[in-house]
């Protein structure tokens, strides 16, 4: 039988068994291309401030990743933990996205405006301050590193590439933007020459997660 002469020939079989996931694999991924809901920002998502860049940039820096997920799945467990499911247009501005895999945290898909920045800010120098069960470990020279801003331009002009080839409907940096992007890391400060001053690590990581799914509502 001719399925017998399949399952003889090792060769042959591997060369089945790769057209056969090759074709479904296209046929389950090309579609998404032409998709306005995976390939479009989701309604009220734009694109990051050069404040929120450097603090995204941080938080896969420091590995955070590895333990916080942002991706909520559409089971009830998981809604009503942690409020609407995760939707493909929330990421269109993601390169790398930070779906993530593990939960050792919560998941902060939702996170944005939970808490206020200075909770953020005390859970950043010593997480048991304001969770005494955490197992999360401290990140004290956040708070001592300044931005420097001098690669954030060179950031968004690589971002406008990514976005641009996936995202035809998304929202790019213009040069304005991209010009202004050192003067954009500052945060008001009084006691500073003009009242403004860089921010710190911490502050921009906070900035970031501050606005992790706001815009779905």
């Amino acid at each position: 039988m001719s399925h017998e002469i399949v399952e003889k020939n090792i060769g042959l079989m591997a060369l089945f068994i790769v057209l056969v996931v090759s074709v479904g694999g296209l046929v389950e991924i090309v579609p998404l291309f032409f998709i306005s809901e995976t390939n479009a920002p989701a309604p009220g998502v734009e694109k990051y401030s050069a404040l929120r860049l450097e603090g995204r940039d941080i938080f896969i820096r420091e590995g955070c990743y590895n333990c916080h997920s942002q991706m909520i799945r559409p089971f009830r467990a998981e809604t009503e933990r942690y409020g609407h499911y995760s939707v493909a247009g929330e990421s269109v501005y993601d390169h790398p996205f930070q779906w993530g895999s593990k939960r050792t945290g919560p998941d902060l898909a939702r996170v944005g405006g939970r808490y206020s920045d200075e909770w953020h800010l005390a859970h950043l120098r010593n997480p048991r301050d304001v969770v005494p069960e955490s197992n999360m470990p401290a990140y004290p020279w956040l708070f001592d590193n300044t931005l420097s801003g001098k690669d954030t331009a060179v950031k968004m002009k690589a971002l406008n590439i990514a976005v641009g080839a996936t995202c035809p409907k998304c929202d790019l940096y213009s040069s304005e933007e991209v010009s202004g992007a050192t003067e954009a890391l500052k945060v008001a400060d009084p006691g500073a020459e003009g009242g403004k001053r860089m921010a710190t690590e911490a502050e921009a990581l906070v900035a970031y997660l501050q606005d992790l799914g706001t815009a779905l509502k």
